[in-house]
């Protein structure tokens, strides 16, 4: 019997140095890759992530409706082998947990039916894999189900970091703080992370926005703020009178940066 060598990748080590792997000696499934694609600029991926993508053959992606639409997926496209096909999972926006824990579980079993071919497969996201993501989910999921299955984490560039970014605002500096949370819950919570926060980071600030203006509102803050909604998309929109919105309404892509030791001349720098 005559054995065939190892196959030989660049994706893991040292640039320039090869490493050798046997897939079906050394695992019976194959490795789960969570890529973050960014906020909306396909420019922003990583390097690795670009070399995964186009080393997979399967590439999963959330979708919130029937159609299988996914922002992800378009961003991640330019990245994604010619050959590779890509699957949208339906996650519903709906809080039944029996309704989820459904959806969750089929979605998972999809995703170990490729795995343990064996076969590598990547499932993309918006951002970071490791921030407010369906990913997070997923592999909790995925390691009830089968807890052997080797998952690897490509991090992704955060919406808040481009968003700073695009405004050239530093996000903290020096000894400052910095908080990153969802508005979700409103200003209440808002309220409570200021006590303590140098520097606020506010995503999903939509459902609650109003509640969360009054907070800063009373803090005197509202100067010390600013939204950006969809950042890097094409309907990308900055709003500094947050108070009174002169744009579209604020969204679930819509973000906060709220600094309380806000140097004028930098926000002002900003703005322009």
């Amino acid at each position: 019997m005559v054995r065939m060598p190892a196959q030989s990748t660049r994706i893991f080590g040292k640039p320039g140095k090869l490493h050798n792997f046997r897939i079906m000696d050394t695992q019976k499934t194959g490795t789960l890759y969570g890529i973050g694609v960014g906020p909306g600029d396909p420019e922003l991926l990583t390097i690795k992530a670009e070399r995964i993508l186009k080393s997979v053959r399967t590439v999963f992606t959330a979708a919130s409706n029937g159609a299988g639409e996914s922002w992800a997926a378009r961003i991640a496209a330019p990245h994604i082998g010619p050959d590779s096909r890509i699957i949208p999972l339906y996650f519903p926006m709906k809080r039944d947990r029996k309704t989820l824990e459904l959806a969750w579980r089929q979605n998972s079993k999809e995703v170990l039916d490729v795995l343990n071919r064996p076969e590598p497969a990547a499932f993309i996201t918006l951002g970071d894999p490791s921030t407010y993501s369906t990913f997070t989910y997923l592999i909790r999921h995925l390691r009830e189900m089968q807890p052997s299955i080797p998952i690897q984490v490509i991090p992704g560039i955060t919406s808040y970091q481009a968003a700073a970014a695009r405004l050239v605002l530093p996000l903290a500096e020096g000894e400052q703080s910095l908080a990153i949370c969802s508005g979700a819950r409103g200003g209440q919570e808002i309220e409570g992370i200021l006590k303590t926060a140098d520097n606020i980071v506010v995503l999903k600030a939509y459902r609650r926005f109003q509640s969360i203006v009054e907070v800063l509102k009373e803090r005197s803050l509202l100067k010390n703020c600013v939204a950006v909604r969809h950042c890097g998309l094409p309907d990308e929109s900055i709003t500094w009178d947050i108070e009174n919105w002169d744009g579209d309404k604020p969204s679930y892509f819509t973000l906060l940066l709220v600094k309380k030791q806000a140097e004028r001349k930098k926000l002002e720098n900003a703005r322009q």
